[in-house]
This record gives structure tokens, sequence and C-alpha cells, in this order.
């Protein structure tokens, strides 16, 4: 198995407009994601995401709206995200077939120089988690006023 990206493509009932405000709103975000989230939808804004006690920063690298959204996270505190010190995802939106597709792209595991296991422990537990919260973005965005 390959750890270094993470591919997942959703097919969305809601304008690329509309999924674009889901994922880069504070107030959208806490509904399919992390408990609560503070961050700016502009390019190299710093915020965090709060999953229970665990709050990684989130750094924003690109911002064009409606059809991109990127951030980089998990690099160590006190450390601006670079590279090699951080994960990058990156959400592309299209109009397709009267909604969205989302593609979702998650790289960087390999460039963090982790150890083997400690490598696929965080590549599983990201994997996990996209497969729980990207059908939860896929249910909520539908029922945002303007989304159609």
């Amino acid at each position: 198995m390959e750890f270094g990206k993470i591919e997942r493509s959703v097919h969305i009932d809601a304008s690329p407009t509309t999924v674009f405000e889901v994922i880069t709103s504070p107030d959208h975000l806490k509904e399919w994601w992390p408990d609560k989230a503070e961050l700016e939808a502009v390019s190299g804004s710093v915020g965090k995401l709060y999953f229970g006690s665990d709050t990684p920063e989130i750094t924003v690298a690109d911002v064009e709206p409606p059809r991109l959204f990127s951030f980089r996270w998990t690099y160590p505190d006190g450390e601006e995200a670079r590279e090699d010190n951080s994960l990058h995802v990156t959400f592309e939106l299209e109009e397709a077939n009267g909604g969205t597709l989302l593609r979702m792209t998650e790289t960087g595991f390999r460039q963090k120089g982790w150890e083997v296991a400690q490598l696929e422990e965080h590549y599983r537990r990201n994997v996990s988690g996209w497969d729980h919260f990207l059908p939860r973005l896929v249910a909520y965005a539908p029922t945002v006023k303007g989304s159609a």
C-alpha cells in the first residue's frame, strides 16, 4: 500500500458557490467536520480547528472561489507550515450534473519524515477521517440556503 496520497471524489447536490462556502466558513465547517473552526479563507491566514482536545493549526494556502481551496495542517506547534513539515489538503470544485464534483486530495505524508509505523498510523487515521467526514459534507451542503 502506498501511504503518500489520499484522494476522494464526491458529488454534492449543491452549487460550487455553496460548496465553497461550506468548506471555507467556520459556521458551516463545524456542521460537518471539526467541532469548531477559526479560519479566514485568505491565502496565508492561520487559524485553528478544534476536534475535542486536539486543536491543530491550519494555514490557508490557495483560495480561488468557487473552484479551489487548499490548506496545510499537521505541522509542529510554533512552526510555519512548509512542504516538509505539514500535510496539504486541496479541495477542487467543478460544476457537474446540476451540482458539484468535489475532489479532495491530501498529500505530504512521506515528506513529513515519519518512521514507517507513524506514517502508516497517520495515513490510516486520515483515510478513516475523510471517509467519515466527506459523507457528512455531502449530506450537509444541500441543506444550506441557496444551495440550488
